[in-house]
């Protein structure tokens, strides 16, 4: 079993039976995670604009469908104040990269090989996209 779906298992084990996700009105939990070049990246560094945050694996069907949809977004919000992260979770970078090569992303990419980033936003699944707002709250989870 992959380090990541161990993480994800208890703490969804450690849930009320019907939490699936973190709920919108919630705090973001802060996050700082190194980007495709080794520069870190902080969710705090983002406030004061819209954020869409998508929790994607190199394994996940769906997220080869998301990733068009999010370059589009990404380009169309260039000029909104909206901000599009991708948080890869593979324990194998090898694995994002082999996958980015086949649909590149033109949005902020970000890794977190061990899980936790993903595990404090208790996701149901893959891929999970969060909204946040400015004010660094939740408004929205699909």
């Amino acid at each position: 079993m992959r380090h990541y779906s161990r993480i994800l298992l208890v703490s969804l084990a450690l849930l009320p039976g019907s939490a699936l996700a973190l709920p919108a009105g919630e705090p973001a939990p802060d996050f700082t995670l190194p980007d495709s070049d080794g520069k870190s990246v902080s969710l705090a560094s983002l406030r004061g604009q819209f954020v869409y945050v998508d929790f994607w694996a190199s394994w996940c069907g769906p997220c080869r469908q998301s990733f068009p949809w999010m370059n589009q977004l990404s380009l169309r919000a260039r000029k909104a104040a909206l901000k599009v992260v991708a948080v890869n979770v593979d324990e194998n970078r090898g694995d994002a990269a082999a996958f980015l090569r086949q649909l590149p992303a033109s949005f902020t990419v970000l890794y977190d090989p061990a899980g936790r980033v993903a595990a404090s936003y208790l996701l149901p699944g893959m891929p999970t996209s969060f909204l946040i707002g400015p004010d660094g709250r939740v408004r929205w989870t699909h």
